[in-house]
């Protein structure tokens, strides 16, 4: 029979399951499902979603019939001695048979309708005849039947029950995936068909079994129906996932074999981390050569995270069950496991990096699947402390936050990639709440100028510690001005548009968690935070929103918890926050009125630059309206009279050499917080009013809690700095730039140098000694596991896999693969909400196009993420779910 016969056959067997009412179970109709397919591309192509679509809401039994048939088929070859054999039990319809499955499943999951009928026809027991009974009705003669045995036996006697059918389909597959000649190489100590052998060498295996192309083919046809079964998790609201949970992931994760778990486990890891991308050196050879084995690292990463990621649901009753996938990933401990694991993910991570700074433009490919190996590295730094300590200890913590950091960056416009932005920030986090890391930053980065242009600063000459903060501290949006940035410091600063404002308290965190041990800050550092206080203790900011407050106490604990800890290391901290001193004493006499002064002036001003009047320097402009009109209030120093920046932060006029030379463009942004939005930027002077302040009275305004939180700002150490320092500051230190060749400049700097180098000598002062004798306790700022957390995270992983398989693959180069056939496109997904793009037309680099995926929901689900403090040896503040 041809090919194009076949396929005739099969379209018109797929018109007749939807067509008649029902066909027996014995009919030879439903071998041709099995015989007639001649690859994966005839089964997606021919049973069309509308066909599927059909049959399941005209047709069920059919639809319940084929399942059956094809599964017990699959269980025939499975169980058959000759299998795989082209004539006795062709792997062909093994193969085809887990084809069907894998194109019919996720129909059968998009049905609200179908909900009681998948659980019951899936996981309901069963009962089928024993085999005795099925013995007894073979009658051979009938001389030899007596009056006892003519007896008939009571029926509940002649059935057993047997396993769920979605529990048999599991098993027989994960059987498959180990089954000799059809995944698997013959292994000559092998007692039987199924030999769980690991596929790789790397942990737990030594040497590796061998592959061919056919079997790994193989292997990914398995793994990519093993992937659709547990894809219920697809057609789940992310609100109701972690609570519901998915059957199908259930009875994978809590297998009690722990020969199959482990031998799955380290397969699938051993595929993913062994995956040389740079064994083929040539330029531009990923144009006219495709890796076949791509597809089988990429479903051996997706359903390795889909086995580790799982959270089992609390069922109310006794204890949770364990993820045995989870606890053995995490019970890893052998150094050379955990070298192999560290190389082989910097390796893949690294590419793109590579890619960028490659000599030709698009010679080197970068890997797709990148964010699934974060989400690898981010669980194994969770679940295996072991691990976590390996990466910090042999300082590749430091290159893993210059990776996390280049992604973030990299990705931060794509709203498609903001699930991936955020994770990377959480990456840095989870390894922040260990001290050791902290004292690891200290190191100097001395290869920072081989980094791409994208993540590299110009003449840097700092630690870990310095670039982590300078580079993370760009996240923070704030939109109480026009805000002018350098060229590599605010990238991410106007650049995000408030898209990531969910990870400011993350951002916060993590220099809430090194800073009790950040030694000798660099003046570009110092600059950068004193400017990040400068943004959040602006009025436009702290009026914004109820919680911001928060962010600007979260920030002042940091600077606390430097100078307490390392007040002499950190002489450039020190001077900068003398510097910065009348912004410290003004927030302590803010009040709401001064703060809406303030905002109204800088309304005007902006108006002002709109419309391009000439307008007057802030002092200037604050003079002449305070000689026009008496003060609203008695302090000496108030936040309208420091007025907020329109070109640049005022404390970044200072004298460190690192911030010359950068040129600056205007570029509004933005500060709100959680659901806030900022308005855009207009003529109208109400525009820069809080969004909270709209509309409200001046009387209604005056009810904004401030008194509740202003006394809780840690002020008091750096106040008392301030107290008792000031006084010996050189006169101009605080002055405005001079003429850089001018004699009183350089007899500023002169002065300002001298003064700077004294500062270790008020360590004893008695205003500053008990401060520095009784630090404040180091607090650790945890990312805690809340059932909305764990929504986001199962949908970021879905969606991943997802938009990887929403592009259909071609045949490479030299043979069939097993590439992407787009199981889930076309179906109504619950989890994350999918936008479709226009296919790209084709192109050397890409000669099949591409299609965009996954919208801006993945990137929104974080916004009521609590990230709660941890002292060093407390409980976390207030309830919350816990991360199994």
């Amino acid at each position: 029979m041809g090919a194009s016969e076949s396929k005739l056959l099969l379209k018109q067997g797929i018109f007749k399951l939807a067509d008649d009412k029902q066909i027996p179970a014995n009919d030879p109709y439903w071998s041709g499902f099995w015989e007639l397919p001649e690859s994966v591309e005839d089964v997606f192509s021919l049973f069309s979603p509308s066909d599927i679509r059909r049959t399941r809401d005209n047709a069920l039994p059919n639809l319940e019939t084929l399942i059956l048939a094809i599964t017990s088929r699959l269980n025939v070859l499975k169980s058959h001695p000759s299998f795989p054999d082209p004539e006795l039990a062709p792997d062909r319809d093994a193969l085809n048979c887990i084809r069907v499955l894998t194109r019919i499943l996720p129909f059968i999951y998009e049905s609200e309708q179908l909900v009681e009928w998948e659980d019951k026809f899936f996981w309901g027991v069963r009962r089928k005849k024993t085999r005795q009974a099925q013995v007894a009705a073979e009658v051979l003669f009938d001389e030899a039947r007596d009056k006892e045995a003519t007896t008939p036996r009571p029926e509940d006697d002649q059935y057993e029950e047997v396993k769920p059918l979605a529990e048999e389909i599991i098993d027989t597959l994960t059987d498959l995936l180990f089954y000799t000649g059809f995944t698997i190489p013959s292994l000559p100590n092998a007692r039987s068909k199924v030999s769980y052998a690991i596929w790789q060498s790397g942990v737990g295996c030594k040497t590796s079994i061998g592959s061919s192309r056919d079997l790994e083919s193989n292997r990914c046809e398995v793994l990519r129906l093993l992937l659709t079964i547990t894809s219920k998790s697809m057609y789940v609201p992310s609100n109701l996932l972690p609570v519901q949970g998915v059957k199908a992931i259930t009875y994978l994760v809590t297998c009690p074999d722990k020969q199959i778990v482990l031998s799955v486990l380290c397969s699938l890891l051993n595929t993913t981390i062994k995956y040389n991308t740079s064994a083929w050196k040539l330029p531009y050879d990923h144009v006219v050569w495709k890796d076949p084995k791509q597809a089988l690292v990429i479903y051996s990463l997706q359903f390795l995270l889909v086995l580790l990621l799982y959270p089992i649901p609390e069922e109310g009753h006794g204890p949770v069950p364990k993820n045995f996938y989870r606890h053995f990933f995490g019970r890893l401990h052998r150094p050379e496991d955990f070298q192999f694991l560290a190389e082989g993910l910097t390796r893949i991570l690294s590419q793109p990096m590579q890619a960028t700074t490659s000599y030709l433009p698009g010679s080197q490919q970068s890997v797709k699947w990148a964010p699934e190996m974060i989400i690898l590295f981010w669980e194994a730094v969770q679940c295996n402390k072991r691990f976590r300590s390996f990466i910090i200890e042999s300082n590749r913590a430091h290159d893993f936050i210059v990776l996390c950091l280049y992604y973030a960056i990299t990705n931060r416009s794509d709203p498609s990639q903001q699930g991936l932005v955020r994770m990377c920030v959480f990456v840095i986090q989870t390894l922040s709440v260990e001290s050791s890391f902290g004292k690891k930053l200290n190191k100097k980065f001395d290869a920072q100028d081989t980094l791409p242009m994208s993540i590299r600063i110009n003449n840097f000459r700092g630690s870990y510690a310095d670039y982590l903060i300078i580079v993370g501290q760009p996240f923070f949006s704030v939109r109480n001005k026009l805000m002018y940035h350098s060229q590599s410091i605010y990238t991410l600063l106007t650049g995000s548009k408030s898209k990531l404002e969910a990870v400011y308290p993350a951002l916060l965190a993590i220099i809430n968690n090194i800073a009790p041990y950040v030694e000798h800050a660099a003046p570009m550092t110092s600059s950068k935070l004193l400017q990040l206080f400068s943004s959040m203790s602006s009025p436009s900011f702290l009026l914004a929103n109820e919680t911001n407050h928060s962010l600007l106490q979260s920030l002042l604990q940091s600077l606390n918890a430097m100078v307490e800890h390392h007040f002499t290391d950190n002489v450039n901290l020190v001077y900068a926050i003398l510097k910065s001193r009348k912004r410290f004493e003004a927030l302590r006499a803010f009040t709401l009125e001064s703060g809406q002064e303030e905002i109204e002036r800088a309304a005007r001003r902006r108006k002002q630059i709109l419309s391009g009047e000439s307008v007057s320097s802030p002092t200037q402009a604050e003079s002449h309206e305070n000689h026009q009109s008496p003060p609203s209030h008695s302090h000496s120093h108030s936040l309208s009279n420091v007025p907020e920046e329109e070109a640049t932060f005022t404390i970044g006029d200072d004298d460190s050499d690192e911030d010359n030379g950068n040129d600056h463009t205007p570029a509004p942004s933005s500060p709100s917080l959680q659901n806030s939005r900022a308005p855009s930027v207009s003529s109208d002077a109400d525009s820069t009013v809080p969004l909270q302040l709209r509309g409200m009275s001046e009387r209604a305004r005056g009810k904004m809690p401030i008194e509740s939180w202003l006394p809780e700002l840690p002020l008091h150490t750096i106040l008392s700095l301030i107290r008792a320092m000031a006084p010996s500051m050189p006169s101009s230190s605080t002055s405005r730039r001079q003429d850089i060749e001018s004699p009183r400049t350089q007899n500023v700097e002169s002065s300002s140098h001298d003064f700077v180098a004294s500062i270790p000598s008020f360590s004893t002062h008695p205003s500053i000694a008990p401060i520095l004798s009784d630090p404040s306790p180091p607090l650790t700022h945890s990312f805690e596991w809340t059932p909305l957390a764990l929504g986001w995270y199962e949908s970021l992983l879905w969606g991943l896999i997802f938009t990887s398989e929403m592009v259909v693959g071609n045949r490479a180069k030299g043979g069939s693969t097993a590439g992407a056939v787009g199981v889930w496109n076309g179906t109504n997904i619950k989890l994350f909400q999918v936008q479709h793009g226009n296919a790209e037309g084709p192109s050397l680099m890409r000669p099949m196009g591409a299609v965009d995926a996954v919208g801006n929901n993945i990137a929104q689900k974080l916004g009521g993420l609590t990230f709660g403090r941890r002292t060093s040896a407390g409980a976390p503040e207030g309830g919350s779910a816990t991360r199994r």
